[in-house]
């Protein structure tokens, strides 16, 4: 598998992302070793929140965040996808998978960090991801919280919003990251920080990782994923963990999901599931502040 790495003076002076960057390597499967970055705030004995990103976005999406749940004594940690931010960038769409992205997170998480009593907060694909760890290592995990995602399994039919993206990123000969993520936006981007999106991305030979996300999402029935999250969701129905549903007031592609992740999952039962008001698909960019206090006020009690 052939990685690439993005430049580091790429990320000089990125508006409000002044963390020190972070990284470990993961044996890679073919015998040689893949970079994640991350960056984290708060004490490093604070209970773990682990806060993963989706498509195509990176950690900067996490920026607002970060200092709200370091201030409530929680170490709050945000890696880059493999394929995204800091994060080794397999040159090949199809080194990209379902399942060798979850092998990934769970490599950085519980081999790398070794990682104990998580609180996952998942958006977009850092759900479709997360989900998975939380289904197959419930003993890692304390609480979950579900922000604009789901688990998709092939056997319903995305929403056509969805499939306008997955064509849109499938059609584009330059993929504007920056672009993209302010689509999912309900504020409007400074210039600045739609550059920062674009940051990991010098040219079109570093964004394989973005082209392949949405054709990896199950839409059919026996997608090559769709067994293993059929599992992860009888797991999930039945599991203990706290789970809660913080979702946005304004996300035409997840909107719906809420509601049946509360039903389904027992740890969803009897908790207040907040909405965050005015704000996109991507709530962390439109309402970090009040999306991290709700996670804060969850994990303290």
């Amino acid at each position: 598998m052939r990685l690439l790495r993005t430049p580091e003076d790429r990320f000089t002076d990125l508006p409000g992302f002044a963390f020190e960057p972070r990284h470990v390597d993961l044996p890679d499967p073919h015998g040689g070793l893949i970079r994640v970055g991350y960056v984290e705030a708060g004490p490093s004995d604070g209970p773990p929140v682990l806060l993963l990103h989706g498509e195509p976005s990176w950690s900067y999406l996490y920026r607002k965040m970060l200092p709200v749940l370091a201030g409530a004594g929680l170490r709050a940690i945000a890696p880059d996808l493999v394929g995204f931010g800091r994060s080794d960038k397999p040159a090949e769409i199809a080194d990209h998978s379902y399942a060798r992205h979850v092998g990934w997170m769970r490599a950085f998480a519980f081999e790398a960090l070794d990682l104990r009593d998580v609180t996952l907060v998942g958006q977009d694909w850092g759900g479709l991801i997360g989900l998975r760890l939380v289904a197959e290592n419930p003993d890692r995990f304390a609480r979950v919280v579900a922000a604009n995602t789901g688990l998709p399994t092939g056997d319903a039919d995305m929403p056509k919003v969805w499939w306008a993206f997955h064509d849109a990123v499938e059609k584009a000969q330059v993929l504007d990251i920056g672009r993209f993520v302010q689509s999912g936006c309900t504020t409007e981007l400074p210039e600045e920080v739609r550059a920062a999106y674009d940051a990991p991305f010098p040219n079109e030979m570093y964004k394989a990782g973005p082209r392949a996300m949405p054709s990896l999402v199950p839409t059919r029935p026996d997608d090559p994923a769709s067994e293993a999250n059929r599992a992860a969701w009888r797991t999930l129905t039945e599991l203990d963990l706290p789970l809660l549903c913080a979702f946005s007031d304004s996300d035409p592609i997840t909107g719906p999901m809420a509601p049946v992740l509360q039903r389904a999952m027992k740890g969803a039962q009897g908790l207040e599931h907040p909405t965050i008001q005015d704000a996109g698909h991507f709530l962390q960019e439109d309402a970090g502040e009040r999306l991290a206090e709700h996670v804060a006020q969850f994990v303290r009690g």
